[in-house]
């Protein structure tokens, strides 16, 4: 307990190189997830959509 208490009156040490590794993290599973569900087969009601300029084609092999 004392360890825990002592660690968080120590203030904010975390290092930046973690926290931005997270971030990146985050943000390129967010556009390889968005990619790969463009390119996934249409969800109920969006049969008749366009994909987006913005989005490659990925063609199955």
């Amino acid at each position: 307990m004392y360890l825990l208490l002592e660690t968080a009156a120590a203030g904010n040490q975390f290092p930046l190189a973690f926290t931005l590794v997270y971030v990146v993290g985050f943000i390129a599973a967010v556009v390889i997830g968005s990619i790969a569900w463009y390119n996934s087969k249409r969800p109920a009601g969006w049969e008749s959509k366009d994909r987006p300029d913005y989005i490659p084609k990925v063609d199955k092999e």
